[in-house]
């Protein structure tokens, strides 16, 4: 009789599991695999010994201090760490990588560390150079009604004109969902290969985040290039560079979003901004 009842609450006890599995056990993370790009400064970039330098990667050491975890970083090409990251290779992308709705389909994101918009590179001497609303901000999101309106002013001086971006990028999302009946599109592996071209007159205009373009026209070697025409964020060019994670690791972005929030509300983030880019991107 006590085997029969003892299998009876046995064969119930395994009904209920299954019916009701236990939560897995949460993650605890002391180690932390990153990767960046190395070529879109100021967010990163790679200096002339290999090692590498800007905003971010300041930034992800006093992140990684802290979440208190051990962090390393290397380098690859942008249009392949969403694939690396969803398969194991990294634990965070942290490469000036702006939140999009299309990405939050197959990853997840922390809050926000940096915003600058999106615009337009061109030569000084080229046939882009006053390319209207120069400089005024516009938002995808909150006034659809000025950027679609700034964007038809652009349509007229930009047809038949050759304009790079690089792959995987938002700007080449832009302007694939704006301008792809106006202007050629012509994709590059790194910002650096796009600006190349247009200072040998290869393309007419290149498109980028603000932060690049105002640290690539500093450069000598660029000291042909300048930036013009509008300013577009917001919508589906994301609400700001941040954190790339894995859907299934929300510990390591509870951790992320809480260092970011610190960092942020101590003034981290402006002091960088400022060391880096000139101005504050804290986002607003």
């Amino acid at each position: 009789m006590k085997t029969v009842a003892g299998a009876i609450a046995l064969a119930l006890g395994i009904a209920i599991g299954l019916g009701h599995p236990a939560r897995a056990e949460e993650k605890a993370w002391t180690k932390v695999r990153i990767v960046t790009e190395g070529a879109f400064a100021p967010w990163n970039y790679t200096n002339a010994d290999g090692s590498l330098g800007g905003f971010e990667i300041d930034l992800y050491k006093d992140l990684c201090r802290r979440m208190k975890v051990e962090c390393t970083i290397e380098a690859q090409s942008f249009d392949g760490m969403i694939p690396a990251l969803n398969a194991g290779k990294f634990d965070a992308i942290i490469a000036g990588m702006s939140a999009t709705p299309k990405r939050e389909e197959v990853m997840a994101f922390s809050v926000a560390y940096g915003s600058t918009g999106q615009s337009f590179g061109v030569l000084k001497d080229g046939p882009l150079l006053n390319l209207p609303e120069k400089g005024k901000l516009f938002s995808l999101a909150s006034d659809q009604a000025g950027a679609a309106a700034a964007l038809q002013e652009l349509k007229p001086m930009l047809k038949g004109k050759v304009i790079g971006v690089q792959s995987a990028s938002i700007a080449a999302t832009f302007l694939d969902k704006y301008l792809k009946d106006t202007v050629e599109i012509r994709e590059y592996k790194t910002t650096e290969q796009h600006d190349l071209d247009l200072n040998a007159g290869r393309i007419d205009a290149v498109m980028a985040s603000m932060a690049y373009l105002s640290n690539a026209v500093a450069k000598p070697e660029n000291s042909a290039m300048t930036i013009t025409g509008p300013r577009f964020q917001g919508g589906l060019l994301g609400r700001g560079s941040s954190v790339g994670l894995r859907k299934t690791d929300p510990e390591l972005k509870a951790m992320f979003d809480k260092a970011i929030a610190e960092a942020r509300d101590q003034g981290v983030i402006e002091r960088l901004s400022q060391k880096y880019f000139g101005y504050d991107v804290t986002p607003r």
